[in-house]
């Protein structure tokens, strides 16, 4: 019998004697909650308008002196990794007017209206000014840390959007209804950040507190927020000053063809 043979033999004796290796099984479960308006009537829904847009978002807490783990762009978003997220500026406003991206993120600034934008953010999360750019250009931002970023245009007032940045793929943006649905949340502590649309840029911090997800806890039950007054955001512009007014509509501002 050659050597060859005899340590083939013996590869796969040896598997054959020693046990499986072990298996961990993570307990995962869908984590469900549901937004009220604070002092609201009628199932939590405010008289006039609908309910503001809340994020929220599940920070695992290290265990065992393990650090707390990270998660890459793709895992946070499985379905579309290498789609670059965008603030798409569009009659005026910003789409979407919320957006979740990961820590790391390179974010799309395209601008498709027929004027001049100056998209600026003076926040905490990501500070930044794109200065004056035409339409059907672009300007790309990187989202490097956690954080809340307020953004806004320099020229038009009425331009708003927030841009959350995380560092794990547990989260959820409310529905039309208030409800926010989390899928595939391990059993584990957590602490719990909560966004909503009534907070303003004075808040710059979400709300947060500590929860454990297990078998008798498989709710965030109900997240009292305050209104919104829509999606404007009162702010002033990238000098710290109020916006002329009217807005400006100089050739300045204007697409020239």
């Amino acid at each position: 019998m050659s050597h060859r043979i005899l340590i083939l033999v013996a590869l796969l004796s040896a598997a054959i004697v020693l046990p499986p290796q072990a298996t961990s099984q993570v307990t995962t479960t869908t984590v469900r909650g549901r937004v009220e308006v604070i002092g609201a009537a009628n199932a939590g829904k405010p008289r006039h308008g609908t309910l503001p847009r809340t994020v929220v978002w599940l920070t695992p807490l290290p265990t065992g002196g393990d650090p707390t783990p990270s998660w890459s762009a793709a895992e946070l978003n499985p379905a579309s990794p290498t789609q670059v997220p965008r603030l798409v500026q569009k009659n005026k406003s910003f789409e979407p007017h919320i957006l979740v991206v990961p820590a790391g993120s390179q974010v799309e600034f395209p601008n498709r209206d027929p004027f001049f934008h100056n998209v600026f953010s003076l926040f905490e999360g990501k500070r930044f000014d794109l200065g004056l750019y035409e339409a059907g250009t672009s300007r790309m931002v990187r989202f490097d840390r956690p954080g809340i970023s307020y953004i806004f245009c320099n020229i038009h007032p009425e331009m708003s959007a927030v841009v959350i940045t995380i560092a794990t793929p547990f989260y959820a943006i409310s529905t039309r209804d208030g409800l926010l649905s989390l899928a595939g949340v391990p059993y584990g502590r957590y602490i719990l950040h909560i966004w909503s649309e009534g907070m303003g840029p004075e808040n710059a911090q979400p709300l947060t507190h500590e929860i454990t997800i297990g078998e008798n806890t498989l709710s965030l039950g109900v997240i009292r927020v305050p209104a919104a007054n829509g999606e404007h955001i009162a702010h002033k512009n990238k000098y710290g000053r109020d916006y002329d007014e009217p807005t400006p509509n100089s050739s300045v501002y204007e697409q020239q063809h």
